[in-house]
């Protein structure tokens, strides 16, 4: 009961010279001459490598192991492996009241905090973590009911090295992530999902990378692509930004200091919401709609395309055709460039504001993902990075032992 261990007897304890407490144990006979994979009882192999330990839950202060014979079996399916135990997880030289409190650690507390409290490496904790998030993933089906998803990606590491994640709307759970953002890492999930559960999905809210629109129309027929509001809007704020870069560069090159100084600082006034502005940015508006009309043009240009979002999808929709005849005639060249991509994408918006769907779920998740990327900082593969943010994000953690 002390230790945390079932289905075991405990045949010696002792206390070693540095203060640490082996207890030798050995599985009930019910839980002999198991496949360390699958749990079938198989015919004995070997003695394998003789006695192994495995650290145990802390007695207090006191390092505690527990002590065993290893012998290998021959199982007709994953042939010559280790025989289990109850009291570990496969592959593992850790108890499974241990791994799961730091599993349950390294989802609440620092790194440090986890690292020194169980006394174990950082690098440690990644293959724990992943170890759990496997077990627990074989176990129940991440898929199940998914109807409205969004697909996102965010770099994890320097070097352009990023990973795709998936997250559920309804539940707001990460659902799946791998490395990669290309269209052969979304075909990795539509794959696992299967034909009858891509039939299933009904909205996907995406950016506007023509890798995830490809793969979902080849693969979910009945699904809808939501094109995400916030990177259509942040288009718009490009190209005006394009554009004051462009005006502040002709008054710098004419030698009109003040001109370009004015231009430069009344960029957070361009970008801002109208109903947000502060009484300093409205003098800054009203200045370049006296002095500058290209640059005032491409403001309320971009400030109309904000509309669209705000009204019902009927007249949503006769806003955007208003808003894409203005665009093209504009002779901005950014804003006409703009024009050109939504009308390829337009129906993506439209299914957006129709659908009232958005990444802003898949955003929110991408900013706890970079909150556990700080936190795992010291896992050198992604799929230590992964585990920890299935257990965080994916419902996967296990609960504290007993």
């Amino acid at each position: 009961m002390l230790l945390g261990v079932e289905r075991a007897v405990v045949e010696d304890v002792r206390l070693e010279d540095d203060e640490t407490i082996v207890v030798s144990v050995r599985p009930t006979a019910r839980e002999r001459q198991r496949c360390g994979v699958c749990g079938r009882r198989c015919p004995r192999e070997d003695a394998g490598e003789g006695r192994r330990q495995w650290r145990a839950l802390d007695l207090g202060t006191t390092l505690a192991y527990l002590e065993a014979d290893a012998p290998r079996v021959r199982c007709k399916r994953h042939e010559v492996v280790v025989a289990r135990v109850p009291w570990a997880r496969h592959n593992s030289r850790f108890t499974t009241a241990f791994e799961d409190q730091v599993c349950w650690l390294a989802v609440n507390v620092s790194k440090k905090a986890v690292a020194e409290l169980m006394r174990i490496a950082w690098r440690t904790v990644g293959g724990i973590c992943k170890r759990v998030a496997d077990e627990e993933l074989a176990q129940r089906d991440q898929f199940a009911g998914l109807k409205r998803i969004g697909i996102d990606d965010f770099a994890h590491r320097r070097g352009h090295r990023y990973l795709t994640g998936v997250v559920d709307h309804d539940t707001g759970r990460l659902v799946w992530a791998a490395p990669g953002r290309d269209r052969q890492t979304v075909e990795k999930f539509l794959e696992l999902l299967g034909p009858e559960r891509c039939d299933q999905i009904e909205l996907v809210s995406c950016d506007m990378a023509e890798s995830i629109a490809s793969a979902i129309a080849a693969h979910c027929p009945n699904a809808i692509r939501c094109v995400d509001p916030f990177h259509v809007i942040q288009l718009a704020t490009d190209a005006l930004d394009e554009i004051r870069r462009e005006v502040w560069n002709q008054a710098r090159r004419a030698g009109h200091q003040q001109a370009a100084k004015d231009v430069k600082g009344a960029r957070y006034a361009l970008w801002k919401n109208p109903a947000k502005l502060t009484e300093h940015q409205k003098v800054k508006l009203a200045e370049i709609q006296q002095t500058n009309k290209p640059l005032y043009r491409a403001y309320l240009i971009s400030q109309q395309l904000r509309e669209i979002y705000r009204v019902p999808h009927e007249e949503a929709v006769s806003l955007l055709d208003a808003w894409l005849a203005w665009a093209r005639r504009c002779r901005l060249a950014p804003f006409v460039k703009l024009a050109k991509t939504i009308t390829r994408q337009r129906a993506g918006i439209e299914a957006a504001i129709k659908h009232g769907l958005s990444n802003a779920r898949t955003e929110q998740i991408n900013t706890q993902l970079r909150l556990i990327t700080r936190r795992a900082y010291g896992f050198h593969t992604p799929e230590a990075l992964i585990a920890l943010a299935m257990l965080s994000l994916g419902d996967l953690c296990p609960p504290l032992p007993a």
